[in-house]
């Protein structure tokens, strides 16, 4: 099975550097024209079937890059819930101690009124499963930088990059080739 995950395309949020997960953001005028150039640089596979979180900017980005609505949504694989923190930037944030308990604690520790790190990978381990029992050879998923850098470093966590490396920019990913015995990556 081929799968590839494609972050979405730059938001105003981006731009900002605002924490934005669970915020239903559409792309900003520049994330759309990157993507527009991107196209005509980049040979973006072909797949079988196409998924997106659900969010705005997923369905956004599928619709530019393929012109296609989404053949399933798996809601598993929206970004990291932020809870109060959403739509706020470190800068708001770094002498909170909410914040701070949070940034500087365990994976058990969630933001208030969002979710841990912790329960972040295991609902996205789950979207990823449902993503492999789809019966498809290949699928594109377009989905969002912080599930694709956990679920990278999950996956490979033998290469020994860290979140920050695997983190893809906008408008681009990671295609995982599965096998019965081999597990491989390639940049998107």
């Amino acid at each position: 099975m081929i799968i590839h995950l494609l972050r979405h395309g730059r938001t105003t949020a981006n731009e900002k550097h605002l924490y934005c997960g669970s915020s239903d953001q559409p792309l900003s005028c520049g994330g759309i024209e990157e993507l527009r150039q991107l196209k005509t640089k980049i040979p973006f596979p072909i797949a079988e079937r196409y998924v997106t979180s659900g969010l705005r900017r997923t369905i956004e980005t599928l619709k530019i890059l393929y012109n296609k609505i989404p053949d399933a949504v798996i809601e598993e694989l929206n970004e990291y819930n932020f809870g109060d923190f959403e739509m706020k930037t470190y800068d708001e944030l770094k002498e909170n101690p909410d914040y701070l308990r949070w940034i500087l604690g365990e994976d058990h520790v969630p933001c208030p009124n969002g979710e841990s790190r912790e329960k972040f990978r295991k609902r996205i381990r789950y979207g990823f499963k449902l993503i492999r029992e789809m019966k498809a050879d290949s699928v594109f998923t377009v989905c969002h930088g912080g599930v694709i850098a956990s679920l990278m470093n999950m996956l490979f966590s033998g290469q020994k990059l860290s979140y920050d490396e695997w983190l893809p920019k906008n408008g681009h990913g990671y295609t995982i080739e599965i096998s019965d015995t081999v597990m491989s990556f390639n940049p998107i």
